[in-house]
């Protein structure tokens, strides 16, 4: 039997950065069931440390949901080479939050961290942000086609 995927879209923010931070996600159940998380730090931090929190928290969530595969994505390109580059260096201050993370991801029957543009992540955006009490950044505009 194929295992049944569950998706979370995450992100974190560091308010200023360094600063306070927050914590976002969008959890996806394999039937289509949606969950939110929005979370304030007392911690101060910025905002990889603050994405890589995020990650943390999610998964840990899934867990307690029962998820057994995982598809995460993160605007964060930083954390995707990190965690998916065997012996990647990580951040010194910050090796052992990627120890919890990649052991985290490991606990998973399958587990893959994907990046996406941005604009691909602007829920779990907007939820790390109002974590912090902060408005969500207006949405990309796309520049007008120029005429010839």
């Amino acid at each position: 039997m194929p295992l049944r995927h569950w998706t979370v879209y995450f992100d974190g923010s560091a308010m200023p950065n360094p600063g306070r931070m927050g914590a976002g996600a969008v959890i996806t159940e394999p039937d289509g069931t949606r969950h939110t998380l929005s979370l304030a730090s007392h911690a101060i931090g910025c905002n990889n440390e603050a994405e890589l929190r995020a990650l943390t928290l999610a998964l840990e969530e899934l867990k307690a949901r029962g998820a057994t595969a995982v598809l995460a994505y993160t605007d964060n390109s930083i954390l995707v080479e990190q965690l998916g580059t065997p012996g990647a260096r990580p951040i010194a201050r910050m090796a052992g939050l990627f120890e919890d993370a990649r052991a985290l991801l490991e606990s998973f029957e399958e587990a893959s961290l994907r990046w996406v543009p941005r604009h691909r992540n602007h829920e779990a955006d907007a939820l790390a942000r109002a974590s912090l009490g902060v408005a969500p950044k207006p949405a990309a505009r796309k520049a007008p086609k120029k005429r010839r």
